[in-house]
């Protein structure tokens, strides 16, 4: 998943990008909340980790001015600030979560988590399946027909976005905006690659089951039991 961290204090900032890619998250940073607008209002984003207090434009307005453009992407509000009405006033803006500094790293990754749960016939919890692969997004365990699969960092984000979109054809600048930060020098073939990597470990070691990810050429690539 790609995520937005918008937050002023460098050290922070730093520190959240590195541990959720840790977490094999794509993570996106910015340190003023002009940019940070910039950024939630063009590029996609699974979620946004968006501090109140910021130089250009501050977190309400900013989260205000996403949701009046109709953009509901999950935000979690971070703020140093603890009295009640500054969280009724984020949460009232439009911010799905609140957390107030410091805060625990693990209790921020346990809301991330909730916040992406999709209410669809693929995902149970934390687990997102397709056939008879699973993929567990607080684990980080892939499983297909019992036997537990070893994937790369980069492997396990392309194939979460696969999996969150099941039969769905996603073109490579689709791909690519959502498991590569804005900042990733990008080949031609980059995608190719991976996705060859993914077939050798969850298509090909299965011969007597479906080929789950299709090339649909021309357009792009698919997960897909049938």
């Amino acid at each position: 998943m790609r995520l937005l961290v918008v937050e002023d204090e460098h050290l922070i900032a730093a520190s959240l990008k590195k541990g959720l890619e840790q977490e094999h998250y794509v993570v996106d940073v910015t340190h003023d909340g002009t940019t940070g607008y910039d950024l939630a209002a063009t590029e996609d984003y699974g979620l946004i980790i968006l501090d109140l207090m910021l130089p250009g434009i501050d977190g309400i307005t900013i989260c205000k001015k996403l949701r009046q453009d109709g953009n509901h992407v999950p935000i979690i509000m971070l703020t140093a600030k603890s009295q009640v009405q500054d969280k009724v006033t984020g949460l009232d803006t439009g911010a799905d979560d609140y957390l107030t500094k410091p805060f625990s790293f693990e209790e921020l990754l346990a809301r991330i988590r909730a916040l992406s749960r999709r209410p669809q016939k693929t995902a149970t919890g934390n687990t997102l399946t397709v056939g008879d692969l699973s993929l567990d997004i607080a684990t980080y365990q892939v499983i297909r027909s019992g036997e537990t699969l070893s994937l790369s960092g980069k492997e396990f984000a392309l194939l979460e976005y696969l999996m969150r979109h099941p039969n769905q054809i996603l073109s490579k600048d689709q791909i690519t905006s959502h498991v590569w930060d804005y900042e990733s020098d990008i080949l031609p073939n980059t995608i190719e690659v991976y996705i060859r990597n993914l077939r050798k470990k969850i298509d090909l070691p299965f011969p007597k089951k479906n080929s789950l990810i299709k090339t649909i050429r021309g357009f792009g690539y698919k997960i897909s039991n049938v």
